[in-house]
Parts: C-alpha cells; sequence; structure tokens
C-alpha cells in the first residue's frame, strides 16, 4: 500500500524572483503565457483570500513554489506530467500527481472547484486527515 500524502505542493507554471514574476505579468497581459494553478491562487493584484482560507481547511499543508523553486525530486514528478500541476508528497519521500495541468484549466480558476478536486484526489491517494499542520 502506498505511503499517505502528507504535503501538497502546487508548482506554477512560472518562474519566481522579480524578474520571473514581472516576465509572467507581461505575457499573461499580452495573452502569450498562462498558468491556470495562478489563476485559483491569485487575483489581479494578489492571492485571494478564498484560498488562503481553502488552505487552513485542508487536512495537509500546500506549499506554492514557481517552477524555479522546485527540488529534483518536485523537478522529476513534474516534468513527466507538465506544468502548472499540484504533487503529493508521501510520508516516504515519494511523490504523486494529484492534479495534473487539464484538471486545473478545468477549475477555470475556481478556488471552491480546487478544494473539491483536491480532497477528491487526497481520499484516492491517500491524504492523511490526521496530518499534522505546519
Amino acid at each position: 500500500m502506498a505511503e499517505p500524502v502528507v504535503e501538497v505542493v502546487g508548482v506554477y507554471d512560472a518562474d519566481g524572483g522579480v524578474v520571473g514574476e514581472l516576465t509572467y505579468v507581461v505575457g499573461h497581459l499580452l495573452g502569450r503565457t498562462e498558468c491556470s494553478l495562478c489563476d485559483v491562487t491569485h487575483g489581479p493584484v494578489r492571492r485571494k483570500p478564498d484560498w488562503d482560507a481553502m488552505a487552513a481547511r485542508l487536512p495537509v499543508v500546500v506549499r506554492l513554489v514557481h517552477r524555479n523553486e522546485t527540488t529534483g525530486s518536485e523537478r522529476a514528478a513534474h516534468d513527466a506530467t507538465g506544468l502548472p500541476v499540484v504533487l503529493g508528497v508521501r510520508a516516504d519521500g515519494g511523490h504523486t500527481v494529484l492534479l495534473g495541468p487539464a484538471a486545473l484549466r478545468a477549475l477555470e480558476g475556481s478556488v471552491a472547484a480546487f478544494e473539491t478536486a483536491l480532497r477528491a484526489a487526497l481520499a484516492v491517494e491517500g491524504g492523511a486527515p490526521g496530518s499534522p499542520r505546519r
């Protein structure tokens, strides 16, 4: 049996840092860049308050990173799937894809739909309801 998921990592299809974020914003405004995970977590100017409230309700910690901030094992996991992606980190350190690019795109930026989809994926993948929150 697979180890339970003890953490969720959302990986944006964008680079972090000032240059990366400005590049994304300009590309997004020009219609050249898209990240459906960004659409779920952020409004036009800042992170959505609904996102923070939803993340606090989840049974596991959610960590958000940009593609240039991922660890080697996270990179290996998202290289196989594409970006953006939501990964589950198992108790043994392994990764599983909880929500891939198509699933995230289908959410159309909805925090409520994200929560429903993530909870369903955690139920299938063995999310640890009793996992300690950090």
